[in-house]
């Protein structure tokens, strides 16, 4: 079998590498117009800002790496034509000699273009876009003989370089079309907060700023912005990618409402063509909506789901949560699902969570501020979140995108055991305060939220009953226990059920005289030792108290409900035994304890 690939990105190479891992024998060849492979583009700011000794080190494999592997890479070549009637491809080398090759299943994976907006100048010399090695290469060669430096665009790689510059002693510039910094991904609040560290360290920031020209006779000497002309001898246009579907769409391939339209198993409308990374458009699983996933997680799934269904296997692509996380100097910003706002234009109803707690334990050297912003549903379900803060950030974004991919709500991520020691977390992590106060949100809004109903609770007790009586077979417990005795329903709407029920089963059961009463002591003591109750047993005074309010309630009712009322009066003594957190909420709690701000 002939697999050709188009593209030598994350899904390209990706694909092709796990082709070969399950198939041996099928020739496989790559095409890229780029001289470099198996590179992280998103490595390039911090090769910049010296993080990194040198491009080389960002660049994984070279073509003779995979040649060992049977695979040809053809680099600096172009596929100028794709005739599917016949399954031939045509390319051209840098030298100029075009060939033809035949394919049985192919792969697009062309990526994507940066988007270059039509700004007068955007030509000039000293004007950059940021995509590949060589790119970077020309930025910081340039970087050294300038001063005043503006980004165009306010996204992860304009914040990262704008960072990185800054800290190389230029003065730079971050100029944003949008209201905010990075949209997509954060709202207005947490916008905010890593605006203002950039505006602590001097970097300069416009937000809903347009630049309306790049000024300059043959290289860059100013730049207009809202009327306003600035001092600059470098610009770096970081607007976003264009999907490349040029060559899908050359051979008919289905494009959808942003790039190639794919099924899960990555095939396009054409038979044998598969496609992936930042050309194919994808589906949003929190909304079921389409749209894009440009990030490099995204691409090399996709490349393992297509190698995998080429070689025989049957696997699917799922739907996306676009979990992101960077780094802006020494500060970690991240974010998984949906905003507020984005959930808001949905339509959907939510409550949210906005938080300062602390990296590690309060008391310990190097503890580090984190912020926290969580979006549930009205039924709990969690469904984004996005976070700041110097350290563990992209743990726990980790962690929020399997909670979210789990579908799980706030009330079980409060429960959920997280890890902890001193050095490194919290005793109560961030993400399960936050979800306790949404849990609050959503109390306050429906207090019947996450009650059982009447059904709920009567499955549940047979089931107990059930998996007791195979643990073990008791004449005598069949006979007299009752499942009110072994499983008492928590104050619920079953337990309407139970009373009345205890109160059919009261009628045809005589009442006990005085005389039959057994002492309270002899009563705790059977509680504690659990034996088998015998048809003896009786309430005792305290309970019949208790029950006073309930004229209807008979005897035989406080039998049944004799040991719930002791574990009641229990926990009260408990709760009340607990000075420090009595009539406090939650959040008042933390604040006291110190684990929130």
């Amino acid at each position: 079998m002939n697999i050709v690939v188009i593209g030598a990105g994350a899904a390209g190479m990706t694909a092709a590498s796990n082709i070969r891992k399950f198939d041996e024998q099928s020739q496989i060849i790559v095409f890229t117009t780029q001289k470099n492979v198996a590179y992280s583009p998103c490595a390039i700011p911090y090769v910049i800002g010296g993080h990194i000794d040198s491009f080389d080190d960002i660049i994984m494999h070279k073509p003779e790496d995979y040649l060992r592997k049977n695979i040809r890479v053809l680099t600096e070549t172009t596929v100028t034509n794709i005739d599917n009637d016949v399954t031939e491809v045509e390319y051209e080398d840098k030298n100029g000699n075009k060939q033809v090759i035949k394919y049985d299943k192919l792969v697009i994976a062309t990526g994507g273009k940066p988007l270059i907006p039509p700004i007068p100048g955007k030509d000039l010399e000293g004007v950059f876009k940021v995509r590949t090695v060589e790119d970077g290469e020309k930025i910081l060669a340039y970087a050294e003989k300038s001063k005043n430096v503006i980004l165009v665009g306010g996204g992860a790689i304009g914040l990262e370089l704008g960072s990185e510059l800054s800290n190389k002693g230029l003065y730079v510039t971050i100029a944003e079309m949008m209201p905010q910094l990075f949209p997509r991904s954060f709202d207005q609040e947490m916008s905010d907060k890593f605006q203002e560290h950039l505006e602590a360290n001097g970097i300069k920031v416009l937000t809903s700023s347009a630049v309306e020209s790049i000024n300059g006779d043959t290289k860059v000497e100013s730049v207009t912005i809202d009327g306003k002309e600035q001092a600059a001898d470098m610009v770096i246009l970081s607007t976003g990618v264009r999907s490349q579907i040029e060559l899908a769409e050359s051979i008919g391939c289905e494009l959808g409402q942003f790039a190639i339209k794919v099924n899960d198993h990555m095939e396009t409308s054409v038979e044998n063509v598969y496609a992936a990374g930042d050309c194919v458009e994808v589906v949003d699983a929190i909304t079921g909506n389409i749209t894009l996933s440009p990030l490099g997680t995204t691409a090399v799934r996709q490349g393992i789901v297509i190698a995998k269904n080429i070689t025989g296997h049957d696997v699917s692509f799922k739907p996306v949560l676009n979990s992101t996380v960077s780094q802006i100097g020494d500060m970690e910003m991240g974010a998984v699902g949906l905003t507020q706002q984005a959930a808001e234009q949905q339509g959907l109803e939510i409550v949210t969570a906005s938080i300062e707690a602390s990296s590690r334990a309060r008391y310990y050297p190097g503890s580090k501020p984190v912020f926290l912003k969580l979006v549930a549903k009205l039924d709990g379900t969690i469904i984004g979140c996005q976070i700041f803060g110097k350290e563990a950030v992209a743990e726990r974004v980790d962690t929020l995108t399997a909670i979210i991919s789990q579908g799980l709500n706030v009330d079980e991520v409060v429960s959920m055991e997280f890890s902890y020691a001193p050095p490194v977390s919290s005793v109560i992590d961030p993400i399960a305060i936050a979800a306790e106060l949404c849990l609050e949100k959503l109390y306050e809004i429906n207090p019947d939220l996450y009650t059982i109903t009447e059904e709920e609770a009567t499955e549940d007790v047979d089931e107990k009953i059930s998996e007791e009586n195979t643990e073990k077979v008791s004449e005598e417990t069949t006979e007299e226990k009752t499942p009110e005795d072994e499983h008492p329903v928590d104050e619920s709407p079953a337990e309407e059920s139970s009373e009345n029920e205890t109160e059919e089963k009261s009628e045809d059961t005589p009442e006990k005289s005085p005389a039959e009463e057994v002492p309270k002591e002899e009563v705790i003591e059977e509680k504690a030792t659990e034996d088998e109750p015998t048809k003896e047993d009786a309430p005792i005074e305290e309970v019949a108290e208790d029950k006073s309010e309930s004229p209807e309630a008979t005897p035989e009712e406080d039998v049944v409900e004799d040991k719930d009322t002791q574990k009641d009066q229990e926990n009260k003594e408990s709760e009340e035994s607990d000075d420090d957190s009595e009539g406090e909420s939650f959040t008042s709690q933390l604040r006291k304890e110190g684990l929130i701000k």
